[in-house]
């Protein structure tokens, strides 16, 4: 049996190409590990923009989450950990799909490995802007004043803001690649401060930085980031013997 980890797959993202082509090669890759996965871990942005209300919810993701409901119905152990795009996950996936959420770090022990799982968004030394935003959305008030606006409205805006900030991000990358190693250096930080209070972890998975990073630390504990499904399709494994291996996934 194999646990299998992944990431920033921002399904009904804006400025996908073919956002139902997105979801069906990922719904065909699950598909895929179904009968040798023991837990799935979907570690956060795995939606590109999601909002429950009291009654309803956003339209799409049919095949997905049906996907998931049969993982689940068949024994599988499905854990999302909540991202910076799909932070508005209440109850509606957990009692549907029967399926655990977790915001935030999370520590759980799988094959004989402690293991330490976040999105990776809020760790560290981030930006005041960023801290701000996000205990805005993360606010309780807040929540319930932004449900007050009615979908046709909050969804433009959401996938607006989703379309321009990846344009900016992508044009900062190419202005100038100290961001994302700086992002990283800030990170590893975190990880080696955690890692140095907590000897028992022995590896460490995040998400959001869509950049795939297999390293040891100081500590001896592996530290990975699981890169993103745009365009690199990329997951982790650990096996029942306690191998770990980052990957790129190819349809046959």
């Amino acid at each position: 049996m194999r646990a299998y980890f992944l990431s920033d797959i921002h399904l009904g993202a804006p400025y996908f190409p073919d956002s139902q082509e997105g979801e069906r090669r990922v719904v065909r890759f699950l598909d895929s590990i179904k009968h040798d996965a023991s837990h799935i871990f979907l570690v956060g942005d795995i939606l590109d923009y999601w909002y429950e209300y009291k009654y309803v919810v956003p339209k799409g993701y049919v095949r997905f989450f049906g996907k998931l409901a049969e993982l689940s119905d068949m024994g599988v152990r499905i854990t999302w950990l909540i991202g910076n795009h799909d932070i508005w996950i209440f109850d509606y996936l957990p009692r549907e799909l029967g399926i655990t959420v977790v915001d935030g770090p999370w520590e759980c022990s799988l094959y004989g490995e402690r293991v330490m799982l976040a999105h990776g968004d809020g760790l560290g030394k981030t930006p005041w802007v960023f801290r701000t935003l996000r205990r805005l959305f993360r606010n309780r008030v807040c929540q319930w004043a932004f449900a007050g606006i009615h979908p046709r409205w909050t969804v433009a805006f959401a996938q607006r803001w989703s379309r321009t900030s990846r344009a900016d991000g992508l044009e900062r990358d190419a202005a100038n690649d100290e961001w994302p190693r700086r992002a990283l250096a800030r990170l590893t930080d975190y990880t080696e401060q955690y890692a140095a209070a907590h000897p028992d972890v022995n590896a460490f998975v995040y998400g959001h930085l869509h950049q795939l990073v297999d390293t040891t630390l100081p500590s001896g504990a592996r530290m990975f980031v699981l890169g993103d499904w745009l365009s690199q399709f990329s997951f982790l494994t650990l096996d029942a013997d306690g191998t770990w291996s980052l990957q790129k996934w190819q349809e046959a």
